[in-house]
C-alpha cells in the first residue's frame, strides 16, 4: 500500500487466490506556505484516511474469515498498519508476517512479486 494505490491479496501455496488491486488519489506535496500548506496537508490527511478506509474494506472481504496463517505488509508503513487497526481485522494482527516496505507502487505484478519475495528464505553459508 502506497499514497494512490494499493494492492489486498490471499495466496495458497505459491499463487494468489484472490486479489484486489486499485488506485485512490492522494494529493503529494505542495510548495505553497502559510495557509495553503495548512490547507494542502489537512486535505492530503484526509485523502491518506480515505485511502486507509478503502483499503481495510478490501481487506476484510477478502481477508477476514480467510484462514489465513501469515500475513506480508508492504508499502507505506504507516498506511499498512492503519489497516490492521480495524477491529474485524484482529486476528491478523499476531500472525507472522513479512514486512517489505521496499515495494514499489502496488500492481498484480508487484503483489506477485511480494508472493514470491515473501515465501524466499535466505541460506547464508559460512565456512
Amino acid at each position: 500500500m502506497r499514497r494512490g494505490g494499493y494492492a489486498v491479496g490471499v495466496a495458497a501455496g505459491d499463487r494468489l487466490v484472490t486479489h484486489k488491486v486499485g488506485t485512490r488519489y492522494v494529493q503529494s506535496r505542495t510548495a505553497a506556505g502559510g495557509w495553503s500548506q495548512q490547507r494542502f496537508a489537512r486535505r492530503r490527511a484526509n485523502q491518506a484516511d480515505e485511502l486507509v478506509g478503502a483499503v481495510t474494506e478490501h481487506a476484510v472481504r477478502l481477508l477476514a474469515g480467510s484462514g489465513a496463517t501469515g500475513l506480508v505488509l508492504g508499502g507505506d508503513r504507516s498506511l499498512a498498519e492503519g489497516v490492521l487497526e480495524d477491529p474485524r481485522l484482529a486476528g491478523l494482527r499476531d500472525l507472522p508476517r513479512a514486512e517489505l516496505y521496499d515495494l514499489p507502487d502496488p500492481r498484480l505484478a508487484v503483489l506477485q512479486k511480494a508472493l514470491e519475495r515473501a515465501r524466499s528464505v535466505r541460506v547464508t553459508i559460512e565456512e
